[in-house]
């Protein structure tokens, strides 16, 4: 037998034109063989490198991370410094309000009348006929038919009222009966305002210098002029049978007065009212 002839690349293929060798190898590829067959650690190599791709840009943006975090605890730092130092200049530089002590004010109280244009102490006697000055009754009489403005005796109701600080009128008739048993009142106007009111108001609340004092807006607008304070006066300071009138409002100058004219007066000082019931309950 003779020697079997090797085929020519470019022979005819059995369905179709001859194709050349090179031809056959790309054919292989194109035809959806897989590339990484070719070489079996290609794609490892790939992987190796996207990871040390991801770790560096994990590390570059947590070095950003960090970097914000810092400059945002500088910026808080800053501000609560700020504010630090706000807060402290401001307790350091903003007036401090002096502590009203019954002993400071009884202190001040004689330059307070006068800073608070307080006039003397006036007795303004008992109502008339006299025989009424302490009687009760049963409706309210005019206010204008009393001696005196704010009233400091008089026929009253059965029912005295309780000390205390109060925002509205509180009934003159069971106020008037609180004065037969020995309270003060601090009457103030109506449209009074302001720190020392505040002041006042405090102050009275302390049970231990208000447990005699009633504090209360003197405003009985259907009572006419007898409703309202006198023209010029912004406090009236009232005990049984006295009156005392003050251009404005002061604490030092009210204490002064119910310190005083209270039954039982404050600590040791001597009692110069005179109510007929002096110490009674209300």
């Amino acid at each position: 037998m003779g020697r079997r002839k090797a085929p020519d690349p470019e022979v005819l293929a059995e369905d179709g034109p001859a194709k050349p060798l090179a031809s056959w190898l790309s054919w292989g590829s194109a035809s959806g063989r897989n590339p990484d067959m070719a070489d079996p650690t290609s794609k490892q190599r790939l992987t190796k490198a996207e990871r040390k791709e991801e770790a560096r840009r994990q590390r570059v943006e947590l070095q950003r991370k960090m970097a914000r975090s810092r400059r945002n605890r500088k910026v808080a730092f800053g501000v609560v410094a700020v504010l630090v130092a706000g807060v402290a200049a401001f307790a350091l530089t903003r007036p401090q309000e002096a502590s009203a002590t019954p002993a400071d004010l009884l202190q001040d109280a004689d330059q307070a009348r006068q800073t608070a244009g307080c006039g003397t102490v006036d007795d303004v006697g008992s109502y008339q006929p006299k025989s009424s000055d302490r009687s009760h009754i049963v409706a309210r009489l005019p206010l204008s038919t009393y001696p005196s403005v704010p009233p400091a005796s008089g026929p009253h109701n059965a029912i005295p009222y309780g000390a205390g600080v109060y925002s509205t009128p509180p009934p003159i008739d069971r106020v008037i009966h609180s004065l037969e048993h020995g309270a003060a009142i601090v009457w103030y106007a109506p449209d009074a305002s302001g720190q020392e009111l505040d002041r006042i108001r405090t102050f009275y609340e302390g049970q231990k210098v208000g447990s005699r004092v009633i504090v209360a807006p003197y405003d009985y607008p259907d009572e006419g002029a007898a409703g309202t304070l006198p023209a010029g006066t912004r406090m009236a300071l009232v005990a049984w049978h006295k009156v005392q009138k003050c251009a404005n409002v002061n604490l030092a100058a009210a204490f002064g007065f119910t310190s005083s004219y209270t039954a039982p007066p404050f600590g040791q000082r001597p009692y110069k009212g005179e109510a007929p019931e002096a110490g009674a309950a209300f």
